[in-house]
């Protein structure tokens, strides 16, 4: 979060050619991943970009090699499956990736301070970081969730996480309540300086974290060229992208990825039941 209340995101959203997605075609997601990320993380090394995708999406960790497949449902409707992570949440695109960007970050500014990560969940959120933060060097993983917000398996998949730096905290009260701590906690200026003082920073693996939206941009890159290679669109034609989102973040990535020059229509916001998004999204 930045002090005025907003999200610290890039400058300048670098802008792709239809070159450029062609170059896409015949890579597998992890090479077409290391293409999108270098686009943005500059002061990363083509190394350093290639050594976190490689730590990240390993076929030990996902159940396929192609890491997200775009399966036919019927013509002309597509599924992008996200679920083949090591927690069968979508979440595990961005959180088996965060912790490796955290890691390189770390050690090329040379900071020695320990790195606590804050996350608020309803569910998959919370598994996924944990298991992408278990046992990484200078990171400790602190998980909230609402007591009685979340599934029986959600609740157990968090509780029996393994590691030496993961604490799991059930919160009285909503996703809302535990969101909104984990916020007044980042924006305490007192408290942060206090933990500066004793070694400690803050961070999160929330989708308010630039750090959780960018890997999630890949996909819908790899969507479109996986379209393209079947030959169920042309290079070029415009696609729409439903998105089954709570909190904004899945969608806000393919809004950048459309931003960038992805042939993107439209982008359809799709909620159930927790559809606080869908009540600002009419009303403001």
């Amino acid at each position: 979060l930045a002090e005025d209340g907003g999200l610290f995101v890039p400058e300048n959203i670098p802008i792709i050619d239809e070159k450029f997605l062609t170059s896409l075609l015949d890579l597998s997601y992890q090479e077409r991943a290391k293409k999108i990320l270098s686009l943005y993380l500059t002061d990363f090394t083509a190394e350093e970009i290639n050594q976190c995708v490689d730590n990240a999406y390993t076929t030990e960790k996902f159940d396929t090699d192609k890491i997200v497949p775009t399966v036919e449902v019927e013509k002309n409707n597509y599924l992008l499956e996200l679920w083949h992570g090591p927690t069968s949440a979508f979440k595990d695109m961005a959180l088996q990736l965060l912790p490796q960007f955290i890691s390189t970050s770390l050690k090329k500014l040379g900071d020695k301070d320990e790195l606590v990560i804050l996350v608020a969940t309803s569910g998959d959120t919370g598994k996924a970081a944990l298991d992408g933060f278990k046992n990484v060097d200078q990171t400790k993983i602190l998980v909230f969730y609402p007591q009685e917000g979340v599934s029986k398996i959600q609740r157990l998949q968090m509780l029996t996480q393994q590691g030496n730096n993961v604490s799991v905290f059930a919160v009285k009260g909503n996703f809302d309540d535990a969101q909104s701590g984990v916020k007044q906690i980042f924006s305490d200026s007192k408290y942060n300086e206090y933990l500066n003082e004793k070694g400690f920073k803050l961070s999160s693996a929330n989708s308010i974290n630039w750090g959780r939206l960018l890997p999630q941009i890949v996909y819908y890159f790899s969507a479109y060229a996986d379209l393209v290679n079947d030959k169920k669109i042309t290079m070029g034609d415009k696609v729409n992208f439903t998105v089954p989102t709570g909190n904004f973040g899945d969608i806000l990535a393919g809004f950048y990825a459309k931003c960038m020059g992805l042939p993107v229509n439209r982008l359809i916001c799709a909620s159930n039941s927790n559809n606080v998004l869908t009540d600002f999204l009419k009303t403001g």
